[in-house]
This record gives C-alpha cells, structure tokens and sequence, in this order.
C-alpha cells in the first residue's frame, strides 16, 4: 500500500469517499427505486388493526416551501397527559421521499403537552401525515398537501 494515500478505518481515502458518495446518492433515488410499499400501506402498518379518526393530532408546516432542504415542523396532539390518559407516540410519514419514515416523538405521562418541532427534508410537493396513538388505544391521523418549488433531492 501506497503511504502518501492517507488511511481511514482500513480504506483508502478514494474507497472512502466512493462509499461515502453512494451513501449519498441513495438519499436522493426515487421514492419508488426504494420502497414499493404505498403510502396507504405504512399509514396501515403504523396503525396495524385499530381505526384511524381524523382531529386532536395537528401537523403544523407550511403550504408552500421554497427550499425543501430544511423545512419547519411542527406536531401536537390535543390531551391532558395525565396517568390515565396522554399521549404515547406520534409518528409523521410522507409520501414521496426515499426514506417514508420522517421521526417519531415518544411520550409519556410526565410531559407538560404533547409537542415537539424538528426540521426536515422533503425531495418533492407530497403530501405528510401525522398519526398519533393515545394510552386508551385510540389513533389519530392530520394530513397535510405541501408544495415544494426547489426539491431537497435534485435528479441530474
């Protein structure tokens, strides 16, 4: 081996980088070269058996995003969070990035409220959901049409 080639964990920089920039480029495929499930699909496997009811969950993120590369959220759910009853989970999921799974907040009896803010990326206009599940079983589900003018992942 060449000892002017730097080595990085046992790879030369060049397989390194090469692995690195693959990594990359699976971030920015297709939602379809990913997943084949459908959107429908993780909504019902996130949910499993149980009902689905429209209300108490909110996904608050602007309509129209300029730049989808680092796009505010923001999800709650209406409850008291006391022992008996608060929320436990909530899930948001979008329809055509390569990843569906955007995050989950867990929560439990001790939280003030059930909120939480993150930003993330969207590869095109989608639409989101936001599911949140309760501790007396019931779920929750917000759905939300976002358009993106400049997507987070640019096909070349």
């Amino acid at each position: 081996m060449n000892a002017d080639i730097p080595v990085h964990l046992g790879l030369p920089r060049r397989r390194l980088m090469a692995a690195a920039g693959g990594a990359l480029a699976l971030q920015c495929l297709p939602a379809s070269a990913v997943t084949t499930v459908t959107f429908a699909g993780i909504i019902r496997q996130w949910a499993g058996d149980l009902p689905l009811h429209e209300g108490r969950v909110e996904l608050e993120i602007a309509p129209l995003v300029e730049n989808g590369n680092a796009v505010p959220i923001t999800v709650r759910c209406d409850s008291p969070m006391t022992a008996t009853d608060h929320v436990q989970e909530i899930a948001v999921y979008n329809e055509r990035n390569p990843q569906r799974e955007v995050v989950r907040f867990y929560f439990g009896p001790a939280a003030a409220r059930a909120e939480a803010s993150t930003r993330i990326r969207l590869a095109t206009s989608q639409q989101l959901v936001a599911l949140a599940r309760l501790s007396d079983g019931s779920q929750w589900a917000s759905y939300v049409n976002v358009i993106v003018t400049l997507a987070a992942c640019v096909e070349g």
